[in-house]
């Protein structure tokens, strides 16, 4: 069985802008169902496709399946099946032994950063970045899937 377990922060906007970063990843994404129990997301990036199926989250964690499918593909079924759309760039950081993804909104949700990490166990202890401030696991509002509908714009 493939478990995810994640946990979200949201970001002092100002300590993250000091970070030195490496160059951001563009992510289009787009989702395919969005259901309370599940969703079915596909991804593409300047070389990648993916497609995700994910369950409903318990804490921090929740199932998850994901497969790289070629990048044209994914194209075409953002294209013809996607049922809410959202962009983002993805920036990666590595702290204290930690692999850190910081998402930068764009459009609708433009101004919303969100930094998550993946953990072994919802236990598992992991120390804090200073730009990293309030932890939003959980908080549905920030899902991607509720942000391709409800955007951080209208909020």
């Amino acid at each position: 069985m493939a478990q995810e377990i994640e946990r979200k922060f949201l970001l002092d906007l100002t300590q993250w802008q000091a970070v030195e970063k490496p160059a951001g990843e563009h992510f289009r994404q787009g989702y395919l169902v969005t259901d309370p129990q599940k969703t079915i997301r596909v991804r593409l990036t300047d070389t990648s496709g993916y497609l995700t199926i994910k369950g409903i989250s318990t804490g921090a964690t929740r199932l998850e399946y994901e497969y790289e499918i070629p990048a044209g593909e994914a194209k075409e079924l953002l294209d013809n099946f996607a049922i809410a759309e959202l962009s983002k760039i993805r920036y990666k950081i590595t702290y204290h032994n930690k692999v850190w993804e910081v998402d930068e909104f764009l459009g609708a949700n433009e101004g919303l950063f969100v930094a998550e990490i993946e953990l072994q166990s919802e236990d598992e202890q992991f120390d804090l970045p200073t730009w990293v401030t309030k932890e939003v696991t959980g908080e549905e509002k920030y899902y991607n899937s509720n942000l391709t509908t409800h955007p951080y714009k209208n909020w």
